[in-house]
């Protein structure tokens, strides 16, 4: 059993975040880049709540791509069980909640998955500045421009 957790986490210590963010952006609307994120993300657990929450995304974006409705709903909400669960691990993650909050944005309503947008925008907003990490900012805010969902003020607040 020990084994086991610490193949897991040197496995998660040698992905490359840069990577899944660029993954993540082209998993959208290509379902081999959704595919080869699945892959890379497949062994990643609560060690690590980003990329639980970035295997949580792309668990949901496969979604789009299933033609079985009933894969669909499942794959949906595998996805969010996990996005929560690793938001529970970190909730002053500004990338995992900036995940979370393009998840509910892109969700139909009929799924009910919309009870956190106004709370995550808000900690978005007033948290981004204070991110240090220059990628991960940078990611952010490029990632909620193209979301196009905010404000010209808000986009201000952000830079």
């Amino acid at each position: 059993m020990v084994f086991i957790f610490s193949a897991s986490s040197v496995f998660a210590e040698n992905i490359d975040i840069i990577e899944v963010r660029k993954l993540y952006v082209e998993a959208f609307t290509d379902k081999n880049k959704c595919k080869e994120m699945n892959t890379l993300l497949s062994k990643v657990d609560e060690k690590a709540p980003l990329l639980l929450g970035y295997r949580a995304s792309v668990t949901m974006m496969m979604a789009n791509f299933a033609f079985n409705p009933f894969s669909k709903l499942s794959l949906f909400k595998k996805g969010r069980q996990m996005l929560e669960q690793a938001i529970a691990l970190d909730k002053k993650d500004v990338e995992l909640r900036t995940l979370r909050y393009l998840a509910q944005i892109n969700t139909p309503s009929f799924l009910g998955y919309n009870l956190n947008i106004d709370s995550d925008r808000e900690f978005i907003l007033n948290q981004t500045p204070k991110i240090k990490d220059a990628k991960s900012k940078e990611f952010v805010i490029g990632i909620l421009k193209r979301a196009k969902q905010l404000s010209a003020d808000e986009e201000k607040k952000l830079n």
